[in-house]
C-alpha cells in the first residue's frame, strides 16, 4: 500500500479488496446541489469539486446523442416536475410509448427501437484521458433492463407482462438488452481500456421488500446478467450494481452473478444488517454508499450525520478494505451543505483516530 494513493488507486484498491491509505469516498448529487457546492468552493468542474471536497469521485463518461426527432434514447416524453418546497426539479415521463400495445406485432409496427447509430462515441477516449490525467477512476456504460422497461412500458405494465405474458416480456427484454448491451460495449471499446467501472444494474427492490421474487428475477434477467457481466469483464471493467430498496435477500444472487460493487446499501430499510453483510459477503463484493439521504443527510443534525458515518465505517471498513463511503443515491437539492461537508470531513477524521 502506498502512503498516499491517487483517487483512482484508492477506488480500485477498495474494489479489489486491498487495504487503502484512508477511507475511499464518492459523491452522487442532483444538479442543483452540485451547483451549490461548486459555488461554495468557487469551481466549475467535477474534478475541481472533488479535489475541494478531497474525495475520490468516480467520473462518468458518455457518448453524444446525434440530433434527431426522438425524445431521448427511448422516445419517452418527459416533463420537469418541481419538487416539494421548490428546491429543485426532476424530469419524469409524461407517458410511456409502449404502454397501450398488447402484442409484439403492434410494437413492431409502431415503435422504432434505439440503435448505436443514434450516438457519436468518438469523444469517449478524450473524456477518459482527461479524467485519468486528473487522477480519477472512470465509469462508462449503463445497463438497467428494469429501468428501461418501465420507461417505455410503465412499471405496472412491466409487472403484468412478467406475470401473465412470458412471450411479450421475453421479447421486450431481448430488444432492450440488444441495444443496452451493444451501447455499453461501444463505450468500452472506444475507451480502449481506460474505463474502470461499468454499471449493470436494476431496481429489484421497494421500501419494504423485493419488487418480484428471486425466481422471477432469475427467470427473466439471469441470462442477461451472465452475458453482460462477461462482456464487461472482457474489456477489463469492474461491474458496479446499483439496486435501491430492501434487497438484502437478493445479495447472494447478485454476488453469484459476478457483480463486484454493490450500491446503495439502504440499511435502514427492512432486512439489512451491515455487520452481517460484511461478514458474509465482504470478501466477494465491494460496498458503496450507505449514508442515508432520505432522512439523515437532508433533515438530520450534524451529530446525526456523524453517527451515520461512524456506523457505516465501523461495519463496512473495519478491515480497511472493500468499502467506498458515499450517499445512498443522489444527494437531494434540499440537503444543507453543512451536512454534506460534515459527512466527508468526519469520515476522514474518524478513520484517523
Amino acid at each position: 500500500m502506498k502512503s498516499e494513493m491517487t483517487h483512482r488507486e484508492r477506488i480500485m484498491a477498495a474494489i479489489n479488496h486491498e487495504s487503502t491509505d484512508r477511507i475511499p469516498m464518492d459523491y452522487w448529487g442532483v444538479a442543483e446541489i452540485t451547483d451549490k457546492l461548486m459555488k461554495h468552493f468557487g469551481v466549475s468542474t467535477m474534478p475541481a469539486l472533488a479535489k475541494c471536497l478531497d474525495i475520490d469521485k468516480i467520473m462518468e463518461v458518455n457518448p453524444i446523442m446525434k440530433p434527431g426527432k426522438r425524445n431521448g434514447t427511448w422516445d419517452v416524453e418527459m416533463r420537469s416536475i418541481i419538487v416539494a418546497g421548490g428546491a429543485g426539479s426532476y424530469d419524469e415521463p409524461v407517458s410511456h410509448p409502449l404502454a397501450d400495445y398488447e402484442t409484439i406485432d403492434e410494437i413492431e409496427a409502431n415503435y422504432v427501437w434505439p440503435t448505436t447509430d443514434m450516438f457519436d462515441y468518438s469523444n469517449i477516449k478524450k473524456q477518459c484521458e482527461y479524467y485519468r490525467n486528473e487522477g480519477f477512476a472512470i465509469d462508462g456504460g449503463y445497463i438497467s433492463l428494469t429501468y428501461f422497461y418501465t420507461m417505455i412500458r410503465g412499471i405496472e405494465q412491466m409487472l403484468v407482462d412478467l406475470s401473465t405474458d412470458e412471450e411479450l416480456a421475453d421479447y421486450m427484454l431481448l430488444k432492450i438488452n440488444e441495444f443496452a448491451s451493444a451501447h455499453t460495449a461501444r463505450i468500452l471499446e472506444e475507451a480502449n481500456g481506460l474505463v474502470d467501472i461499468t454499471q449493470i444494474t436494476d431496481d429489484f427492490g421497494t421500501q419494504s421488500s423485493l419488487l418480484m421474487s428471486e425466481k422471477m428475477i432469475e427467470r427473466y434477467f439471469g441470462k442477461y446478467y451472465e452475458s453482460n457481466i462477461a462482456m464487461a469483464k472482457s474489456y477489463g471493467a469492474k461491474v458496479f450494481h446499483h439496486d435501491d430498496g430492501a434487497i438484502s435477500e437478493l445479495i447472494p444472487w447478485i454476488v453469484n452473478k459476478g457483480c463486484q460493487v454493490l450500491n446503495p446499501l439502504q440499511w435502514h430499510l427492512p432486512g439489512w444488517d451491515l455487520a452481517k453483510l460484511k461478514k458474509e459477503h465482504g470478501n466477494n463484493i465491494c460496498f458503496h454508499g450507505g449514508i442515508d439521504n432520505q432522512h439523515v443527510l437532508p433533515f438530520g443534525s450534524k451529530e446525526e450525520v456523524k453517527a451515520e458515518v461512524r456506523a457505516c465505517i465501523d461495519a463496512l471498513y473495519c478491515d480497511k478494505k472493500g468499502y467506498i463511503l458515499a450517499p445512498c443515491h443522489c444527494i437531494q437539492a434540499n440537503t444543507p451543505l453543512e451536512n454534506i461537508l460534515t459527512m466527508y470531513d468526519h469520515a476522514r477524521e474518524y478513520c484517523h483516530v
